[in-house]
């Protein structure tokens, strides 16, 4: 691990943010919990980047260039994001992934189909600064453009070796895959690591009342369908993950 990088991170660290996430940091509105790294470029939670370093040092010995296309995002990111496919801008795919029509679904609909694959602005694990989205930059061709969908990350796909990879080494840096199976929530995605120390507290922390005080507050297309349907979409899309599992050290037990 690069120590002389993580000196000057920890020295410019607010000693007052050591404590557990506010409202305003679990719900992306506030991000004095998180650092920007230049190389690799991301944003991540201060106590996430040292594993985070480790691990894309250990995949470079074995020849992967492990690099986070998403990290940390804020409230108003996910709030652009979930207003541009309510309006049709970006597309809308069902859980398979197949293509659907905007124009044919009724707004409780529309709520569902964004949910397969982007979180409501405020309950997203991107805002804890834990988890990132990443691939392996020296797997990709020449001009390739990345998809992020569950072909790439299958044994044949482009992403094939990192994903056996990252089944191998993730837990022993912290990581986890919170959508690793489907649990009637979120699709599947391979591509999408979550720091388990950071996480574990911060699910824990994120209450159904913050979210809804944090959504009511924001600009946000369907907002009546999803405050609505909130008890619901906050069991399903923020408490249904797979929990982390990491591998047993000498006196400890492995998280289930």
């Amino acid at each position: 691990m690069r120590f002389d990088r993580l000196r000057g991170i920890i020295a410019d660290l607010d000693p007052g943010n050591t404590d557990r996430m506010n409202a305003l940091e679990l719900t992306g509105r506030a991000r004095t919990h998180v650092i920007e790294l230049d190389a690799p470029r991301c944003t991540l939670h201060y106590e996430a980047v040292a594993a985070f370093l480790g691990m894309r040092d250990a995949a470079r010995a074995e020849g992967i260039d492990l690099q986070a296309v998403s990290s940390f995002r804020d409230f108003d990111r996910q709030l652009l994001l979930w207003n541009r496919k309510w309006r049709g801008d970006r597309p809308l795919y069902d859980r398979s992934g197949a293509l659907l029509d905007p124009a044919r679904l009724t707004e409780p609909q529309r709520v569902d189909a964004i949910l397969a694959w982007s979180a409501i602005p405020g309950g997203s694990r991107h805002h804890w600064g834990s988890d990132i989205d990443v691939i392996d930059a020296a797997a990709m061709p020449a001009g390739y453009q990345v998809e992020l969908v569950p072909a790439e990350y299958a044994s044949d796909g482009v992403f094939g070796r990192l994903t056996g990879w990252l089944d191998r080494n993730q837990g022993r840096f912290g990581f986890f895959r919170p959508y690793g199976s489907d649990r009637g929530g979120a699709g599947i995605e391979p591509w999408h690591l979550s720091y388990a120390p950071v996480a574990r507290e911060a699910v824990e922390a994120l209450s159904l009342s913050i979210l809804r005080s944090a959504i009511a507050g924001g600009d946000m297309l369907g907002k009546e369908h999803v405050l609505d349907r909130l008890p619901e979409i906050y069991t399903r899309f923020i408490l249904a993950v797979d929990p982390p599992f990491l591998p047993e050290r000498p006196g400890k037990t492995a998280l289930v």
